[in-house]
């Protein structure tokens, strides 16, 4: 069965830093590519960043660019999204998302997580 668990979820300031966390289980990780996707009050869900099976490409919705990394500890089992000077407009619930078995960075989500709250304020 697979589960994707988010953590790491809050509210931060415009400028400081947040570090999401993803924990998997029911695949194994270094065989796949994962993304983070979310979603604003009132908003369609929206891509953020995916990473490619080898953990090595990838690809970022332009608006997070230079700001946001994407990137996996397979030993841990788990996807990080690092957040670096978080937007007002950033505010979102994050979701984590499994994708395809030797995946590339164009991505089509599989299974997702429950989602976690971002809240950043000025």
């Amino acid at each position: 069965q697979v589960q994707l668990v988010e953590s790491g979820g809050g509210l931060v300031q415009a400028g400081d830093s947040l570090r999401l966390s993803c924990l998997v289980s029911g695949f194994t990780l270094s065989r796949y590519s994962v993304g983070w996707f979310r979603q604003a009050p009132g908003k369609e869900r929206e891509f953020v960043s995916s990473l490619n099976w080898r953990g090595l490409d990838t690809r970022y919705v332009d608006s997070v660019k230079g700001r946001f990394i994407i990137s996996k500890d397979n030993v841990k089992s788990t996807v990080y999204l690092q957040m670096n000077n978080p937007k007002p407009e950033d505010t979102a619930v994050y979701y984590c998302t499994q994708g395809r078995l030797w995946g590339s960075v164009d991505f089509q989500p599989g299974a997702w997580g429950q989602g976690t709250q971002v809240t950043v304020s000025t």
